[in-house]
């Protein structure tokens, strides 16, 4: 079974880029999260959405900033090249035997009829306790 959040406007912002908020979500005019509540509102058209990375939580947060504050656009580190490696050679030896059978990578489970479930090997449910043969 594969659990996924649910989806909504945040999960379309991409990380560390700002995104103009009018374009995401229309509202009321709001804050910028870096001026602080005593400031004035800005209008959606004057705000950047900007998605940052967090520890915790794979889909990070978001902000909004006004012009002064929105952070700049993370920029991709340099890739460092490195010099290749040569494999040492190896003398050519004639196999014997039998070769070992190439695994499925995606081998046929049993699922369970009530809960529509991967079975173990042992043939039982592990929700609902079913047999499954």
């Amino acid at each position: 079974m594969k659990i996924v959040e649910s989806a909504d406007w945040r999960s379309s912002i991409p990380f560390d880029t700002p995104v103009l908020v009018a374009d995401l979500i229309p509202g009321e005019p709001t804050r910028c999260a870096a001026c602080g509540a005593d400031s004035e509102s800005f209008d959606r058209t004057e705000l950047w959405a900007y998605k940052h990375q967090h520890p915790n939580n794979h889909s990070g947060y978001v902000r909004f900033y006004c012009r002064e504050h929105v952070p700049a656009p993370a920029r991709p580190a340099p890739v460092e090249s490195k010099p290749a490696r040569r494999a040492p050679r190896r003398e050519s030896v004639p196999r014997t035997g039998p070769r070992p059978a190439s695994a499925d990578p995606d081998p046929t489970r049993a699922l369970c009829p009530d809960c529509f479930v991967e079975v173990s090997a042992t043939g039982v449910c592990g929700m609902c306790g079913t047999r499954v043969s």
